[in-house]
């Protein structure tokens, strides 16, 4: 844009770029790694010493993108990526035992049944909605969003693609087999084992030998569940119209390939670590915060393992498609 400028004769105009995240992210960590940093062994520090500035202002804003971020009439552009899948937040009803959406044995939406998913058909679509609110008020007219989130294909919001794949397989056989162990390990050797030391071990806190066998309890499970969901394009392009404060200039669903990061296709552990792996990077901070560190590590080993013994399935099924939007601010 700056080149065109000088092509025209025109002064190049000054940009300023607003990062925002909840305010849990780590701002410093973003801010050293912002470009354009000439040399990698020079520090940003250095950087900005040895050339006055960079060739934009940052600046970081803390806060639910679902609400309002920025002054009214302030922004030309905006761009979302890979975040408007996650909810605010999982539905009430969805962990509520009186409720028909009650999600029962399962930590996802893929394969639930009817009542789950229109909780979480809703949910999405109240997030969005707030989404597009809030940007309506802050844009200048004239601007534009570029978008990109987790899609589907498929028209049953119960059919999460590559994402009910990643949540809904393996990674839920692990979080069953944990239940399993907790309702029939009475008799267990291990358990035997450490009643002797469970005086001991409850004087520093929970017993470590119990909670090595993750022993949970359904219910506990059932209690969690992953705030992701991924709309269809004609999702989407509901909640977008009846806004009706934004054109949609392009609404497209791509494959967008594999989440998992394979050097190795061949290398059977490698498959499993990288299943672990891309689950834990996704949801393992919800995870530690729900039954600990200790359960969390052995949950994931166990995703691990059956990620390893399923390698060419994972490698084959696991692929996520993306809803890519263009939309303007009239």
């Amino acid at each position: 844009m700056s080149k065109r400028y000088e092509e025209a004769g025109f002064k190049p105009p000054e940009f300023s770029a607003f990062f925002s995240d909840l305010p849990s992210n780590d701002f410093n960590t973003l801010f050293q790694l912002l470009p354009p940093i000439a040399d990698p062994g020079v520090s940003m520090e250095e950087y900005l010493a040895a050339k006055g500035h960079r060739s934009y202002f940052a600046a970081a804003v803390p806060g639910s993108f679902y609400k309002r971020l920025f002054p009214c009439r302030s922004i030309n552009l905006f761009h979302s990526a890979f975040s408007l899948h996650w909810l605010s937040q999982v539905p009430d009803c969805v962990v509520d035992k009186q409720s028909t959406a009650y999600n029962e044995g399962r930590v996802f939406i893929h394969g639930a049944n009817e009542g789950t998913a229109s909780a979480y058909k809703k949910q999405f679509q109240s997030d969005l909605s707030g989404f597009l609110r809030s940007r309506a008020q802050e844009m200048m007219s004239g601007g534009s969003m570029f978008l990109v989130c987790l899609g589907r294909t498929s028209v049953d919001p119960t059919d999460q693609g590559g994402a009910g794949l990643l949540f809904g397989t393996h990674f839920q056989d692990a979080w069953n087999d944990l239940v399993l162990e907790s309702s029939g390990s009475s008799g267990h050797p291990l358990v035997r084992l450490c009643v002797g030391n469970m005086i001991k071990e409850w004087q520093v806190g929970r017993p470590k030998c119990l909670t090595s066998l993750g022993l949970i309890t359904s219910e506990k499970r059932d209690n969690f569940n992953i705030p992701v969901y991924a709309p269809s394009i004609q999702d989407f392009r509901e909640v977008v119209e009846a806004n009706g404060s934004f054109t949609i200039n392009k609404l497209e669903v791509f494959k967008g390939g594999s989440p998992l990061v394979v050097n190795q296709p061949d290398d059977e552990a490698e498959v499993g670590r990288a299943l672990a792996n891309s689950c834990r990077s996704v949801a393992g901070v919800l995870i530690d915060a729900h039954i600990g560190e200790e359960l969390s590590k052995e949950l994931f080993l166990r995703v691990e393992h059956k990620g390893t013994s399923h390698a060419k399935e994972v490698l084959e099924q696991i692929q996520f498609f993306h809803i890519v939007a263009s939309l303007s601010f009239a």
